[in-house]
């Protein structure tokens, strides 16, 4: 899986299906079965929603690449939160590995996270 935020964008870390959609948040389940987070801030939540546009639908089945959601970083700023974008999987127990192999700014098509089955 990689993830590439750029400045208000975030992209698919990977090819599977669409689970939740929060606006400030999406999960997915990839092809292989790995479910990941993507939560755009801290404590985003209580903005509830404001700031946040999904481009996709739970069900949506989506490509390595694809976008997921833009973000308004003046109203994430102006909320009093980072505009971090937290990478989670969320069911690691299910694999031998899992492992961070890349942080900060993540260049697309750059892998950050390693899974091992």
């Amino acid at each position: 899986c990689a993830i590439w935020p750029e400045s208000t964008v975030v992209y698919a870390p990977c090819s599977g299906t669409v689970s939740v959609v929060m606006g400030h948040a999406v999960g997915l389940t990839s092809d292989d079965g790995v479910e990941v987070l993507v939560h755009v801030g801290v404590d985003t939540v209580e903005m509830k929603g404001d700031g946040f546009s999904p481009k996709v639908k739970v069900g949506d089945k989506i490509k390595k690449g694809d976008l997921l959601l833009e973000m308004d970083l003046t109203k994430i700023a102006a909320a009093g939160h980072p505009a971090v974008v937290i990478t989670v999987i969320t069911n690691t127990d299910d694999f031998a590995g899992v492992e961070v192999v890349a942080s900060g700014t993540v260049e697309p098509g750059a892998d950050l996270i390693k899974i091992s089955k």
